[in-house]
């Protein structure tokens, strides 16, 4: 499975992004997919993840500013950020969890400048 993220950029505090991921490949597999991020140094941390049956799930910070849709029908997830803060810069990368494996796209930078 391949996974090509879209979708980051610079914005200004306050702002808004909307993150894609578009998966291809053996996407029959797949159940689960996600956004997570990183910064320099620190551990990857969960942002959001939504199950083929769109349970979704988000981690802590984000909850109430972002929200994540999928459409597993064309192997598609996004991610809606909106009130964005500084603490939001990251890499964001696409995770999606199969049958057999998991996979990580490349990821995209988000930068929120103060």
């Amino acid at each position: 499975v391949d996974l090509v993220e879209s979708g980051g950029g610079l914005v200004q505090f306050g702002g808004s992004l909307k993150l894609s991921c578009v998966a291809s490949g053996s996407v029959d597999e797949i159940y689960v997919m996600g956004w997570y991020r990183q910064t320099a140094g620190s551990q990857r941390e969960l942002v959001a993840t939504i199950s083929r049956s769109g349970s979704t799930t988000y981690g802590d910070s984000v909850k109430g500013r972002f929200i994540i849709s999928g459409n597993y029908a064309a192997n598609t997830i996004d991610l809606q950020m909106d009130n964005l803060k500084p603490e939001d810069s990251a890499v964001y990368s696409c995770r999606a969890i199969g049958t057999r494996s998991q996979f990580w796209g490349r990821g995209t930078q988000v930068t929120v400048s103060s």
